[in-house]
């Protein structure tokens, strides 16, 4: 059994990620320390400081976690006998808009503290040289969901729930998402085989939808009819002006959010990769919906 070397465990992407390999994998667990001995085969460095979508969070926090915290992890692993280091910067470490697809050749533009810090996370990696007979993976997730989740497909779904309507249906866009099962089988894979180069790699599922597409799957997983208005945009977005300055739950950020395209290409990985990832992106939305059903 591989050993690994964990961060993060207590967060949403840890906890599912300990339950997929805990039959082939054993894990040291970070804990404001790191431990020489601990650090064998594997190491997977996953904490970090989310995106503080009510901006109340200091700009300095995202550096010392995102960034320090990264550079501290890395330079142990460069240090250890491990062969295997796989980190996760985020999507948001390039744009936080995207014109078109999300390619690894985009050159990386961040507006936010979040976005800036995990950009100089990934530059201090991969400024390093990696040493024969270790691998290296900087992987860029988009919008992870799965049971356990509680961003922004939590909203959605409470709000379907609970019968009001969707007030955005003129905002049409398409996105991507990422299937936990999905990024957890691509984990797996990584640690497992020696044929797929270090890099760059941007993780999402295959298919995009739109948010409008999203509302309709909530409704028809609770037996329900998707009732979306078409309210004016100029209204909406005079509403999330207020909601910014009132903390309201919509605000400027995450209506944009909720309503900008976001496509992400994963052609590199699923290249990497020689193998379809196990999850569609609306078979693992579904089980996401039917986590957020089990604990209403």
């Amino acid at each position: 059994m591989k050993s690994i070397f964990l961060t993060g465990d207590s967060g949403f992407v840890g906890s599912n990620l300990i339950k997929f390999l805990s039959s082939s994998c054993n894990f040291f667990i970070y804990d404001k320390k790191v431990i020489p001995e601990q650090i064998q085969d594997v190491v997977i460095h996953l904490a970090g400081k989310a995106h503080d979508l009510k901006n109340v969070s200091a700009s300095y926090e995202y550096y010392k976690v995102n960034t320090e915290l990264t550079k501290d992890i890395f330079d142990a692993f460069l240090a250890s006998d491990a062969k295997v280091f796989i980190t996760l910067s985020s999507v948001k470490a390039v744009a936080d808009e995207v014109d078109g697809e999300l390619t690894e050749d985009v050159i990386p533009n961040p507006f936010t503290h979040y976005g800036k810090s995990k950009l100089l996370a990934e530059k201090y990696i991969l400024s390093q040289p990696i040493p024969d007979g270790k691998r290296v993976y900087i992987l860029r997730p988009c919008m992870i969901h799965g049971p356990g989740n509680k961003g922004n497909l939590n909203l959605l779904y409470n709000l379907v729930s609970k019968g009001f309507p969707w007030p955005l249906g003129l905002f049409q866009n398409t996105r991507s998402y990422l299937s936990i099962e999905n990024l957890c089988f691509i984990i797996k894979e990584l640690i497992e085989r020696e044929d797929i180069p270090s890099g760059v790699y941007n993780v999402a599922d295959d298919v995009t939808l739109s948010t409008n597409e999203v509302i309709k799957m909530i409704a028809e997983s609770k037996g329900k009819k998707a009732r979306i208005l078409n309210l004016s945009k100029n209204l909406i977005k005079v509403l999330a002006r207020v909601g910014d300055l009132l903390k309201l739950p919509l605000n400027s950020e995450r209506l944009q959010k909720l309503t900008e395209s976001y496509i992400v290409s994963n052609v590199k990985i699923n290249k990497a990769l020689g193998k379809p990832l196990p999850v569609s992106s609306k078979e693992g939305l579904v089980r996401t919906f039917q986590s957020f059903s089990h604990n209403v």
